[in-house]
């Protein structure tokens, strides 16, 4: 790839891994790749898992050490939810793919069905005999979220893999190799908020720290936080002394409701951070089980589209049972 290109590309593309030896996780599931690889019985595979872990990496880096550079685009035909992946497109593009085979070169082609949970129900029905049919001439590769998304037919034609969310240490290598190769200043805390936010999507981290390095120069806490409007857990302590300590309904409401516009929260993410705080709240266990119950029916009206501000008076009622119960 061109210098000038590669330097213009996000960091997240910019450090994709190439190689599987680049991966930074998941060694057994690699490994046992690798074993396929090397004595070439490479059975049809399904990667699933959250965002961000490595899937489609994986799948590219395997198919870099399977096929050289010049053979890679007959020999590879990669389908992502942005192409259209309907009934029509498994009979023709796919069909037409799998069933030919290219002149003087051996072994088998891949197809790699990225976001496959997005295919329709007749498409995965149409597939699967196509899998079934062609499996002499190539492997498919299906990569999805959600496992639950994909027939059962097709689940028991392929070799199931699942990617969990990465660890910290396992992030942690990553994200230093990038901050040393692009020479920008990260705090610890900087480094700890970043992880902390990605919640084990290494996609995320590499986003984050891009945005904010762009928007300040310098990583710390604060500046993820404020770069991707994340409560900070001092503006959420503060909620919760309000919501706990505070007389008035009124004044109650308007400090938080001030809190959120001036530092364009959502309360979907304050709810978030309230929950971790409860779980070490001095409370007896039945009133904390309740709250935990008003504050999950409180997420779920935001989450079907109501309206923030009737949810902060709910959030203020919870917290003021919780009061006259503890005293």
């Amino acid at each position: 790839m061109d210098a000038n290109v590669k330097a213009n590309l996000p960091w997240v593309e910019k450090y994709r891994p190439a190689k599987l030896t680049d991966l930074i996780s998941h060694e057994e599931i690699i490994g046992t790749i690798n074993k396929f690889i090397k004595e070439e019985q490479l059975p049809h595979l399904l990667f699933y898992g959250p965002p961000g872990t490595g899937k489609t990496s994986t799948i590219l880096a395997c198919a870099r050490q399977l096929y050289k550079p010049q053979s890679f685009g007959s020999m590879v035909l990669e389908l992502n939810a942005s192409d259209d992946r309907g009934i029509n497109i498994v009979r023709g593009q796919i069909l037409d793919f799998a069933s030919t085979r290219t002149i003087f070169k051996g072994g088998y082609k891949l197809i790699i069905l990225d976001e496959a949970d997005a295919m329709t129900n007749d498409a995965q029905n149409a597939l699967r005999r196509i899998i079934e049919k062609y499996t002499e001439n190539v492997r498919f590769c299906i990569i999805c979220n959600y496992l639950s998304k994909i027939i059962p037919a097709i689940q028991s034609r392929c070799t199931r893999f699942r990617f969990a969310p990465l660890s910290p240490d396992q992030i942690l290598p990553r994200l230093e190799h990038v901050i040393e190769a692009e020479g920008i200043e990260v705090t610890e805390d900087g480094k700890k908020a970043l992880m902390t936010l990605a919640g084990g999507d290494m996609r995320k981290v590499l986003n984050v720290l891009q945005s904010t390095w762009m928007a300040y120069k310098n990583v710390t806490e604060v500046h993820v936080y404020n770069c991707v409007g994340h409560p900070l857990k001092e503006d959420i302590n503060n909620i919760i002394f309000w919501l706990l300590n505070e007389d008035s309904f009124k004044a109650c409401y308007e400090k938080i409701q001030q809190l959120k516009t001036q530092k364009g929260l959502a309360l979907e993410d304050i709810l978030t951070e309230i929950h971790l705080v409860v779980n070490r709240l001095e409370i007896p266990p039945r009133v904390s089980s309740q709250l935990l119950i008003n504050l999950a029916s409180i997420e779920e009206r935001l989450a079907d589209g109501c309206v923030e501000k009737p949810q902060i008076t709910a959030l203020i009622a919870a917290f003021s049972k919780v009061r006259s119960a503890v005293v």
